[in-house]
């Protein structure tokens, strides 16, 4: 065989070899998908009509060049059939079950045709191979309408497909046409004309289609075989380069032991043991070596999924700050997946407005989306329920899409916390070609990790937030409440004061009509009857509770205004209780009330103001005889304790609610009770006592039971034996 025929052999061989092999490993990939059988097909047509050429064009018996010549117009029109299959998949054409038979019927009918001598014949007595015109041009209008049938379908796809699917139609369409085209010519066209010359080259013209598709496969994921390809093309060149060796070393081997006699013919021997041996000891490393050299040409974009979790992970686990941790993710998320840009889009409650507020962050220059927009968007995932996908792939009359690429986002990832969209991370385009269902899956696979991460994150931003806005609060608050409590200071002292000049106006003349009347009443103005002895007693009895109730309005306003003086000096508190007890009989046997006095026989001698301590004296023996019941008795006691010296009165009245006790000595309080019983009471009396005992160093003493009766009291230190140089105490 000569070296021109040999290489021919090689050439056509590698390709046959390529095309049948590329074509079983997308069938076998998924045997049940229509466009993965039609292009196991077309690679069965392509290796066939190789083969018939190569046979022609390699073969020197006539008989075998004719019956390869009819074989390769055979595999010619299969050849077509299964290009216009192809292209109406690849197209996404879908054809009633009975155009589909028509055409299948027409293009094997058309190829049995073929095979037979009624397109060309052999001149057995000339040695020449004739043809029949008119049947070549059936036969290559046959071509020209499956051909131009599957270009038109291939032209209308690719205006309507996105921009993934358009890159992957117009490169293996490009390599499919061209290979069809110089085929057409060289192996029809010109044979019409009686030229052969070319028909080689119409095999060789495969290898185009070959490349395209390899390069559709390995670039933009054509079948999802770049895998498969990837490994074959290793196993390929190792072996290639096993078979190298192995005749290498046999060249060598020959010439050493048969005498310098180069021979490619090696027996079973020890030498060809020893050669297997070598080979077996070199397939691994030489196998390692072309799959990293491969991974490098057909994987330079890839990476490792695990290593891109650990990053994740250990990114989300190092920060609760919610734009470091999306400028992160987005930074690493774009650096990993190759894409022009990463941003997330967020969702999150107002600490300050009952609507919700959004935040944006991701790398360095991102698409800055409008709320308007991400409405939008909302409204389409809710409708479609989409977990993640493609820009690309949304039909182009929604307005999401243009919306989308108007943003230059290719990718979008919904992300849901309890059923609610919360956020999306958002992809721009891909710097070396598309997303593959691998980068989708990724991405997929962390969505959980990132919605606990910033939901975690939320919490604390939005804690943050409020923290910021209570503070914010507070302060204003703080400034309204000062405001209010110095106007309320200066309404209080305005209250303070006109209580005081009321106080003054109104005792002067309740002391002249108290003057007048004990005057009528000791008969200066002339006999009183008993009638009007009673009334004017009355007369008396009420001015004088006037007068009383005057002077704790103004120790009162004396206490606010910081006035109120005890005027301290060594008195008989014997003396002093005896009579206020006195004064209070009448009125305590007018309401039946009998009242006795228990002291010590001796002058009980206080320091303290006689003023003040007869005022409370007075309170808690006026209290007991308004508060108690008829028919009873009330005791007014004075007794030694230690260093101290106690006064108490004792009364079976109505008593003190125990859950009001503690509020009793409060300003303006009365108890419940109390003020149903005597509506007209003020609340001060109790106050002031508390006042004036705490103004002498001494302790309320109070009990009481509600319904029983009360205690009230109080105790004071004795006086040490040496006087107290400071005599007045200012409270």
């Amino acid at each position: 065989m000569e070296t021109e025929s040999i290489v021919t052999v090689v050439v056509f061989g590698l390709a046959m070899a390529i095309i049948v092999l590329l074509g079983l490993v997308v069938l076998l990939r998924n045997p049940r998908i229509g466009l993965h059988q039609v292009f196991f097909g077309l690679s069965l047509s392509v290796t066939l009509w190789i083969l018939t050429n190569l046979i022609f064009a390699v073969v020197n018996d006539a008989s075998i060049q004719y019956a390869a010549a009819h074989l390769s117009y055979g595999a010619g029109g299969l050849l077509s059939l299964f290009f216009l299959l192809y292209c109406l998949e690849l197209a996404g054409v879908k054809l009633q079950k009975s155009y589909r038979t028509l055409i299948y019927i027409v293009g094997v009918v058309t190829s049995l045709v073929a095979a037979t001598p009624h397109i060309i014949a052999y001149d057995v007595n000339d040695g020449k191979v004739l043809t029949n015109t008119v049947t070549l041009v059936l036969y290559g209008g046959y071509h020209v309408a499956y051909i131009g049938a599957g270009i038109v379908a291939m032209v209308r796809a690719r205006k309507k497909a996105d921009r993934l699917e358009r890159d992957k139609i117009t490169i293996v369409f490009s390599g499919l046409v061209a290979s069809v085209a110089i085929g057409f010519c060289t192996n029809i066209l010109l044979p019409v004309f009686d030229e052969y010359s070319f028909v080689q080259v119409g095999p060789l013209a495969t290898l185009i289609f070959v490349v395209s598709s390899t390069y559709a496969i390995v670039r933009h994921r054509l079948f999802d075989i770049r895998l498969a390809v990837v490994r074959t093309t290793a196993y390929v060149l190792a072996l290639l380069t096993l078979a190298a060796v192995y005749y290498l070393m046999a060249y060598v081997v020959s010439i050493t032991l048969f005498q310098g006699q180069a021979t490619t013919t090696v027996s079973i021997s020890p030498t060809n043991i020893l050669l297997a041996l070598v080979l077996a000891f070199l397939f691994q490393p030489i196998k390692h070596f072309f799959d990293k050299a491969t991974n490098r040409i057909f994987y330079r974009d890839s990476y490792s999924s695990e290593v891109f979790f650990a990053k994740l992970n250990a990114l989300l686990s190092s920060t609760i700050d919610l734009r470091g941790l999306l400028k992160r993710a987005s930074d690493l998320i774009a650096m990993t997946l190759k894409a022009e840009q990463a941003f997330f889009f967020l969702y999150y409650a107002s600490t300050d407005t009952a609507t919700n507020r959004h935040m944006s962050a991701g790398v360095d220059r991102h698409t800055r989306m409008p709320i308007g927009d991400a409405r939008m968007l909302d409204g389409y995932v809710m409708s479609s329920n989409e977990n993640i996908f493609l820009t690309d792939m949304l039909p182009d009359e929604l307005e999401v899409k243009r919306m989308l690429r108007s943003h230059k986002v290719a990718l979008v990832m919904p992300l849901r916390h309890d059923g609610k969209i919360t956020g999306y991370v958002m992809l721009g385009d891909h710097r070396s070609g598309s997303y593959t269902k691998r980068d989708l899956g990724v991405l997929l696979t962390i969505s959980n990790s990132l919605i606990i991460a910033i939901q975690n994150a939320l919490s604390l931003h939005e804690i943050r937030e409020l923290n910021a806005t209570l503070q914010q609060r507070i302060d204003v608050a703080t400034k309204e409440l000062r405001a209010s409590n110095a106007q309320l200071k200066h309404l209080d002292q305005v209250k303070d004061e006109f209580m005081s000049m009321a106080s003054h106006q109104l005792r002067t003349p309740l002391t002249s009509v108290k003057g007048y009347l004990s005057m009528v009443l000791d008969g200066d103005a002339g006999q009183v009857s008993p009638r009007q002895q009673k009334l004017l007693t009355e007369a008396f009895s009420s001015s004088e509770r006037m007068v009383r109730l005057i002077a704790d309005f103004l120790n009162v306003s004396r206490l606010q205004t910081g006035k109120f003086v005890v005027d301290k000096s060594d008195i008989d508190l014997k003396a002093v209780v005896e009579k206020e007890v006195e004064n209070l009989r009448i009125m305590a046997a007018a309401r039946k009330l009998k009242l006795t006095l228990s002291v010590p026989k001796s002058g009980v001698v206080v320091h303290g103001d006689a003023g003040k301590l007869r005022e409370v004296i007075m309170n808690f023996i006026d209290n007991a005889i308004y508060y108690s019941k008829p028919d009873t008795t009330i005791k007014v006691e004075i007794v030694y304790r230690a260093n101290a010296v106690e006064f108490t009165v004792h009364d079976t009245g109505i008593g003190v609610p125990k859950e009001e006790q503690g509020r009793l000595f409060g300003k303006f309080f009365r108890a419940t009770n109390a003020r149903k019983q005597r509506p007209d009471g003020t609340g001060v009396g109790l106050y002031l006592a508390k006042k004036i005992i705490t103004a002498h160093r001494g302790t309320i003493l109070f009990q009481s039971t509600e319904g029983k009766g009360s205690t009230f009291g109080f105790r004071l230190p004795l006086p040490l034996s040496h006087k107290d140089t400071d005599n007045t105490d200012n409270h």
